[in-house]
C-alpha cells in the first residue's frame, strides 16, 4: 500500500499522454514521506462508456483515488492529497484552457482486516539497491 488508480474517459487520450500522467502522480506521491515506496502502485483504467454532465462528447473526467492503509493522522492524509491535487491539477492546466474536464481526488482508507495482501518486491529493492 499505497495504491494509485486514475481513471478516466477514454476521449482524453486524444490530448494527453497518460503514461506521462501516471508518471507525474507516481512520482510525486514517491516523494511523500507518508507513503513508503515499496508499496506504492500507480495504474490508470480508461473508461469508454461514459455520460458527463450534459452528456456532450467533448465532456472528459479524471479521477484519482489515493487508497491507503489506516494509522495516519488527518493532518498527514490532508498534506499527501493536497499535494497530490496539485500535481494531478498542474498536469492539466494546458488542457483545462481549452477543454471541458472535471478533476477529482479522494483518499480511501482501507480496513486493515480486511485486507489480504503478498508481495517480495521490497526484498528486491533491497538487493537492487545493494548493488
Amino acid at each position: 500500500m499505497p495504491h494509485l488508480t486514475i481513471e478516466y474517459s477514454q476521449n482524453i487520450e486524444k490530448n494527453i499522454n497518460v503514461s506521462d500522467l501516471v508518471r507525474v502522480m507516481h512520482d510525486t506521491a514517491a516523494g511523500i514521506d507518508a507513503l513508503p515506496l515499496g508499496g506504492l502502485r500507480t495504474r490508470a483504467a480508461p473508461r469508454k462508456d461514459f455520460l458527463i454532465a450534459d452528456g456532450h462528447q467533448s465532456n472528459t473526467f479524471v479521477n484519482v483515488a489515493l487508497r491507503i492503509a489506516p494509522g495516519r493522522s488527518d493532518t498527514v492524509k490532508k498534506d499527501a492529497g493536497e499535494l497530490l491535487f496539485t500535481a494531478l491539477s498542474k498536469f492539466f492546466e494546458p488542457f483545462w484552457q481549452s477543454d471541458p474536464i472535471a478533476l477529482s481526488f479522494e483518499i480511501q482508507e482501507l480496513d486493515a482486516e480486511l485486507r489480504w495482501k503478498k508481495s517480495n518486491i521490497r526484498e528486491h529493492m533491497k538487493v537492487r539497491s545493494e548493488a
